[in-house]
């Protein structure tokens, strides 16, 4: 039977530790004869073999693209948890180029004399079920809590998860028995014997057993690749490849791994039988009408959510769907859990407008449009719906030195631009955190550690490339479709998908970064002094707060951050001296460093955020005593355990406040309560909201339909409409702070 596997080439070669620059050289020989895999057996009592997990990790770093394995590995002397980190590091080092073939055992003399435990054929069988299902469990990283397992040969007790391997490892299985077949097509990825040690007939037997086995627990057969070792079946490489050729066909064999030491050889099977056997498959099953193997499992398959046409995303375009690898690194969110039911991944503009014509076709969908996925509102993640994540456009580069101006994707990081732009001695304000995605922050304002000083991200675009709702890709500037250049920055969220922003930024030398604590007896006293302060400083000053709710026995802490642009140390403790006036300093921390340091402490891994926080966002211009106070009481009920006041003004107020789709530009904070309660937030957000005016989109959670009129002012809101009909008049970017396309009679008014 073809199962339709694409067909790959590989070397089984002896890791004789005599020479032990001889299997690196011949792993190199079959990477340059364009060989698939590479392999090594794995006997760790033969002291005549170098060890296979040293072996394949030098082997790896010693080549580019060939894949690595053991062939098999000797399960009973390798305990599987620590086969499962050395796989995943092995997986990540070599960027995704290792593949895990597992064997139960046998030489039980020598494994015995190693300190291995002796079994039967029976009790192997199940300890390798125990193994696969444990070194399974600890790839998932996405999921919570350690992993604990009883069985009765491996247990494990609260184990930590990870690291998560580059890419979803394989698990081939060596194997010719009943048990052990059968294990092969309930669990294993693949079916790896030797042909030397068969009988005609069992390579079709082990088929028909795998199939059936397979079969039984919902599997599809044609997910179980067929890998076979062989050795040198003829003289002739056409005859060679004949033979190869009809244990494809015949059998299924999609993987032929050849085992010998003659590098001669290795270039031969890689350069001429593999290339003949590909040619003479292929004619075969065009003849045949074979089908291609399922690229996803049937597990994978029925993980898909109803009303998503998932064989209709366009080809080229990277999908995940809920059943794939990689689902529970794309799921969530920095601070949410989601289950969208298709995350797309763009690489360039073209697709990004191939991913907004799939997401047309599904207007009864959620649509969230991801850069980073650390934004507080939430909505780069959704249920059952569609994300765009632009996480591969992130571009950096510098465009012209002397203006300082450089191009920026919307899925590079803040920590990796200021890497690259603190090369050169420049800065460009962009929030707090480096984690943070370029996209999102761009968009929606930009409100940084510089911004009293710089203004607004957004006050530094000079253009940017948009994706429309309609598929178009165009440039707008100043110059250039001014009304959508007007939009994006403040709404970009609303009127397309920016993947490319052009940035004039701003040279900076070594800063003064402060992290203070103080134990704050009366909150509204401090709320209202740090204001003040901040007001009065010059604009080198940029200091946001920080503080949460009460503590039982524990004394109220506020905490305040943020940067002194200037690198005297004098000139620095007098802009934080009239902080330290306010209560008693519990801790403190000043540095002399440098903007791309302070926003390199973040974590650019997977995110794995759970629940649904709410948070409430509002702008004001002074921290008015009526406004310390109401904040003060919100605090002490306990329903807001973080809280926080990000010092705008200044330079932000220098621009005009129609000049953007932000316009609450005369702020001098912003304001933000986080809650897990959405009810109980809401009620102490109540006593809070006469005193404030204004939105900031990313800060803010809510639902509620009066939240767009909070986030954009009556002139702004009724110009942003008029720009939404022009763009996106059928709203297909609708789930983040959308407002409603104006009517045709309002667009001929404006």
């Amino acid at each position: 039977m073809d199962y339709g596997h694409a067909l790959e080439f590989g070397a089984f070669i002896t890791p004789a530790a005599a020479t032990p620059e001889a299997p690196v050289l011949l792993s190199q020989v079959a990477e340059a004869s364009g060989l698939d895999l590479v392999t090594f057996q794995d006997h760790p009592y033969q002291p005549a073999f170098l060890d296979t997990w040293t072996l394949m990790s030098f082997v790896a770093a010693r080549t580019d693209s060939i894949r690595i394995a053991p062939n098999v590995l000797n399960v009973p002397l390798r305990p599987p948890a620590v086969v499962a980190r050395a796989a995943a590091s092995i997986d990540l080092l070599s960027g995704g180029r290792f593949d895990l073939a597992l064997g139960a055992g046998g030489f039980w003399d020598a494994i015995e004399a190693m300190g291995g435990t002796r079994l039967t054929p029976g009790q192997a069988v199940t300890a390798l079920e125990e193994a696969i299902d444990l070194i399974r469990e600890l790839w998932r990283t996405d999921a919570r809590g350690g992993v604990f397992t009883d069985g009765r040969y491996h247990r494990v007790h609260g184990a930590k998860r990870g690291p998560r391997p580059a890419h979803d490892i394989p698990i081939h299985i060596g194997a010719y028995k009943p048990r052990m077949l059968s294990l092969t097509g309930r669990k294993g990825d693949g079916w790896l014997p030797s042909l030397g040690y068969m009988q005609p007939g069992d390579l079709a037997k082990g088929n028909a057993a795998i199939d059936e086995a397979a079969e039984s627990v919902g599997r599809d057969p044609r997910e179980i690749r067929r890998l076979l070792n062989v050795g040198r079946l003829a003289a002739d490489p056409q005859e060679f490849a004949e033979r190869l050729a009809q244990l494809a066909l015949e059998d299924g064999i999609g993987t032929f791994i050849l085992a010998g030491d003659d590098p001669n050889l290795l270039q031969r099977f890689g350069e001429e039988v593999a290339p003949a056997v590909r040619e003479l498959v292929a004619s075969e099953r065009g003849t045949r009408g074979v089908s291609a193997a399922p690229v996803r499992s049937s597990a994978a398959l029925a993980a898909r959510r109803d009303g998503i046409a998932y064989d209709d995303v366009p080809a080229g375009l990277r999908a995940i769907e809920p059943g794939d690898f990689d689902y529970g690194d794309v799921r969530a969110t920095y601070m949410r859990g989601g289950a969208p039911g298709l995350v797309l991944q763009p690489a360039s503009a073209e697709q990004v407008a191939a991913a907004i014509g799939f997401a047309r076709g599904h207007p009864e969908l959620p649509l969230s449009v991801r850069s980073g996925g650390h934004g507080i509102s939430g909505r780069s993640t959704n249920d059952g719906g569609i994300v765009i994540d632009l996480r591969r456009l992130d571009e950096i580069e510098v465009l012209d030195v002397d203006r300082r101006l450089v191009r920026i994707g919307p899925g590079a990081r803040w920590a990796q631009v200021a890497a690259v732009l603190g090369e050169h001695g420049w800065a460009l304000t962009s929030g707090d955190y480096g984690g943070v995605g370029v996209g999102g922050l761009a968009t929606a304002g930009g409100i940084g550690l510089l911004a009293r000083e710089q203004g607004l991200t957004i006050d530094h675009l000079r253009a940017a490339e948009v994706v429309l709702a309609d598929g178009s890709l165009v440039r707008t500037d100043a110059e250039t479709h001014p009304d959508l250049f007007w939009a994006v920055r403040g709404a970009g969220a609303n009127v397309g998908i920016v993947t490319t922003f052009e940035f004039e930024v701003d040279e900076i030398g070594q800063v003064g970064y402060a992290q203070l604590a103080f134990q704050v007896d009366d909150v509204a006293a401090f709320l209202e002094g740090y204001g003040r302060i901040v007001e009065a400083s010059p604009r080198d000053l940029t200091m946001f707060l920080m503080t949460g709710g009460p503590r039982p026995g524990q004394p109220q802490v506020v905490q305040l951050y943020g940067v002194v642009d200037s690198d005297d140390p004098d000139t620095i403790i007098a802009r934080l001296q009239p902080f330290a006036e306010l209560a008693p300093l519990v801790q403190q921390s000043v540095q002399l460093t440098t903007y791309a340091q302070i926003m390199g402490n973040a974590d650019l891994g997977p995110q794995h955020g759970a629940g649904e926080p709410h948070s409430r966002s509002g702008l004001i211009e002074h921290v008015t005593p009526a406004f310390a106070a109401a904040a003060a009481r919100m605090l002490q009920s306990g329903a807001v355990p973080f809280f926080q006041l990000r010092a705008v003004g200044g330079a932000v107020a220098d621009v005009a406040e129609d000049a953007t789709a932000y316009a609450h530009r005369s702020a001098s904070f912003s304001v933000t309560a986080l809650g897990s309660h959405p009810d109980r937030l809401d009620a102490q957000w109540r006593e809070v909201a006469p005193h404030v005016d204004g939105s900031y989109l990313s800060f803010d959670s809510s639902q509620r339909p009066e939240r767009i009129a909070e986030a954009f002012p009556p002139a702004t809101l009724a110009r942003l409409r008029v720009v939404k009909a022009a763009y996106d008049p059928t709203s297909v970017f609708r789930d983040n702070f959308a407002v409603e396309p104006a009517a045709p009679a309002e667009v001929d008014a404006a």
